[in-house]
């Protein structure tokens, strides 16, 4: 599946999403006829991974005139903190309203990789999803699972998330489904009627009974087609432990289910990805919501280094521009 281009909202392209600032600035040099051909640096303001460039790349192509320049790290890179990671030169109409919106994309894109970046390290090769949709407002949800998935999680569970990676959402039944039919075997079962085969049938099993007994259960009705068992167990019930989930496994694999594999998710972050690392807990993947949702955003800064070739900067900043053999050009 091939990775679509991003769409950028006419709010972002009209500037209605910009600083005002920027906008007075675009109608001042207008009117006094200056737009010179100025070079922008943008850094980051601690360590992390850089994601979001994607998504500027498309916002610049529609924006900038022929023969400028935009050099750049790779999605996905690590930075440094103070580190360029973009060098726009072009004249400076062109593209100074959107500072604001590259500034933005750059570090939420960042914060949320950085923290996917963090539990897929965790996990030591035990698949990462990204669970966080529900967590962010609707329009930008897909852009945050997005950088999840560059961060070094293997999948995500939204479909504008996934289609913008060029992968497959991953994902099966929430307890809604379970309540609504009564039985978590009878909605398995459904499940596995209804859904296309190449859909893993991975069932939920801590709505109704005690987790090691659901999927006991469910495993059985299925007769060999049950790929996994997700425990989600609430904190009103301690969570997911260490000793539930070699509980669970251990009762799957008396009774001969050995190929099912076991998913855990709910409240999950790096230390407690760790620990069950550590404590060698037979788990098969991880489902992980908020500590990548809510990652705190890396802030960007973008200053001007250059106008029409001359060195130039801000105090506390040297003038000139910046040297960094690590950007490849990218318009």
């Amino acid at each position: 599946m091939g990775q679509p281009e991003f769409e950028i909202h006419p709010s972002v392209l009209s500037g209605e999403t910009s600083d005002i600032y920027f906008l007075r600035t675009k109608e001042i040099l207008d009117k006094e006829g200056i737009n010179p051909v100025v070079t922008m640096e943008v850094f980051p303001s601690r360590n992390g991974m850089f994601c979001g460039i994607r998504e500027v790349k498309s916002l610049l192509e529609k924006a900038l005139p022929a023969g400028s320049e935009v050099w750049a790290l790779s999605e996905g890179e690590s930075m440094q903190r103070k580190e360029v990671t973009l060098r726009i030169t072009a004249p400076y109409q062109s593209f100074g309203i959107y500072e604001t919106a590259i500034a933005g994309i750059l570090a939420h894109c960042s914060g949320w990789a950085t923290a996917a970046g963090e539990c897929a390290n965790a996990a030591r090769g035990i698949p990462v999803i990204s669970f966080g949709a529900r967590h962010v407002h609707p329009l930008v949800c897909g852009i945050m699972e997005y950088a999840a998935v560059v961060g070094g999680c293997d999948s995500c569970s939204s479909v504008t998330g996934a289609r913008l990676a060029g992968i497959a959402p991953t994902g099966t039944m929430p307890h809604a489904l379970i309540l609504v039919m009564g039985d978590t075997a009878r909605a398995t079962l459904a499940f596995d009627k209804h859904m296309p085969p190449d859909v893993p049938r991975v069932s939920l099993v801590d709505t109704f009974k005690d987790e090691a007994e659901e999927s006991l259960i469910v495993a059985q009705a299925m007769e060999g087609r049950l790929s996994g068992v997700r425990l989600d167990t609430p904190s009103e019930r301690g969570g997911v432990t260490a000793d539930l989930v070699r509980e669970v496994r251990a009762r799957l694999d008396l009774a001969g289910y050995k190929e099912v594999k076991i998913f855990v998710s709910g409240g999950l972050d790096p230390d407690r990805i760790r620990e069950f690392r550590e404590n060698e807990v037979p788990v098969d993947g991880f489902g992980v919501g908020s500590y990548i949702s809510g990652a705190k955003p890396i802030d960007f800064t973008a200053d001007l280094h250059e106008v029409e070739g001359k060195p130039v900067a801000k105090r506390g900043r040297l003038p000139g521009i910046t040297p960094n053999s690590r950007l490849k050009r990218i318009i």
